[in-house]
């Protein structure tokens, strides 16, 4: 039996989160402890300056008023489970793609990132939404399906996770949602916000979501982007390492400073 932590970005009761519990709940244990509001595209954020108070809602489900996903596993680890041994972290379902440089905003990945700097493998999922998709009636059956393959594969052994890294990962809103391993592709983000003023001449901005936009780049070593995997129907599986240094631009700077 198994004992895993399961947190996301959309809050405690999306239905992202309700949906992936049914599947991890067959591996054993399932601890929640997620955000009790929304709380995308917060990053790999702690709250450091405001208290932050769990909630227990019933046996092993808790939210964490105000908190970011990061809060929930780092509280998790060190005070509510305290130095419990969680065999994996899942971080999602999250309701839309979390594809490219996406990841540097997500919350949803940063639930997986705090799970690695926690010590825990850790994986990060996340729901695309095609074009006119019903964002209120998501469909995770695909999802269900895909992920508790991936998960069983972990638990074998057949799908190691690196030291100091995470599985990103993203279902097609159609297709065969077969997995398919891929590096992060490169996003072409918009200029979208809305600006309105208030009674009192108050300027408010109200920054929007971006067109899934993306742009083709060549293969690595034959692999594809997770853009193409997921307008192909796959499954994208793209390992992330934490460790951001650019090592190929090293000795080009090491040059200038001499």
């Amino acid at each position: 039996m198994k004992t895993i932590l399961l947190t996301n970005d959309d809050g405690f009761d999306a239905s992202g989160i309700i949906a992936i519990r049914e599947v991890l709940e067959k591996f054993g244990r399932v601890v929640t402890v997620a955000p009790a509001h929304q709380k995308s595209a917060s990053a790999h954020s702690l709250t450091l300056k405001n208290p932050l108070k769990v909630v227990e809602l019933e046996k092993d489900i808790y939210k964490i008023d105000d908190g970011t996903p990061s809060d929930c596993v780092y509280l998790s680890k060190n005070a509510i489970f305290k130095n419990m041994n969680f065999d994996l972290v899942v971080s999602g379902i999250n309701e839309g793609a979390n594809l490219g440089e996406d990841i540097t905003y997500s919350g949803t990945v940063a639930g997986a990132m705090e799970g690695v700097l926690q010590g825990f493998p850790s994986i990060a999922i996340s729901q695309v939404i095609g074009k006119g998709g019903n964002w209120k009636n998501i469909d995770y059956t695909l999802a269900k399906s895909v992920i508790e393959n991936i998960v069983r594969k972990i638990f074998e052994g057949e799908m190691p996770i690196g030291e100091r890294e995470l599985l990103n990962i993203n279902i097609p809103p159609k297709g065969d949602g077969k997995p398919e391993i891929t590096f992060s592709g490169h996003r072409i983000y918009g200029n979208d916000f809305k600006q309105c003023d208030s009674p009192q001449n108050e300027t408010h901005f109200w920054l929007g979501t971006h067109p899934l936009n993306w742009e083709v780049r060549e293969k690595k070593k034959g692999f594809r982007s997770d853009f193409e995997a997921i307008f192909d129907g796959k499954t994208s599986i793209t390992p992330v390492k934490l460790d951001l240094t650019a090592y190929e631009r090293m000795e080009a700077l090491s040059n200038w400073v001499k």
